[in-house]
This record gives C-alpha cells, structure tokens and sequence, in this order.
C-alpha cells in the first residue's frame, strides 16, 4: 500500500468516525450505509482532483507474508539477542 492509498484510508476511516459519532449512529446498517457513503465520497474526491484510485496503482512485486517470513528469517540468523529471548 503506498503512503497515497494509506492516507485515503485513514482520512476515510477519521471521517467515517465523525460522522458517526455527530449523526449518533447507533445500528449496524446505518452504520454500514455512513461507511459506504463517506468511501464513495473521498473516492469521487481523488478522481475529481486527478488522484490514482487504489485499483490504478501499481501493485507491489512482494505479498506481506513473504517480506515478514524474509525478516524472521533474518532475525533468526543474527546473533544479535532479541528483547523476547531475555
């Protein structure tokens, strides 16, 4: 995820929560429905100023998983000891 699609997300998430919190949704379908309209809207703002949408960006040539098997790998092998191995 690049730091473009993070930041679309969590100001979606932070307005998401405000929203909800000054309508006092209280349901889950509503709730889901504050979701839905506050995504729409932030993904109508990033084509209407020109942004990538999220589907647009490149995707990245490694999944998480590999890159966290790749650094206990790497751990494992250093000889350096770790604050869990105290």
């Amino acid at each position: 995820m690049s730091s473009t699609e993070l930041i679309a997300n969590l100001f979606r998430i932070s307005q998401t929560e405000e929203k909800l919190k000054k309508d006092e949704i209280s349901t889950a379908d509503a709730a889901n429905e504050v979701h839905f309209i506050v995504g729409s809207e932030v993904r109508g703002t990033i084509k209407r100023v020109g942004g990538t949408l999220p589907e647009d960006m490149p995707a990245p040539t490694r999944s998480i998983t590999e890159i966290e098997r790749e650094q206990i790998k790497k751990l494992k092998k250093s000889k350096t000891k770790l604050m869990l191995d105290e």
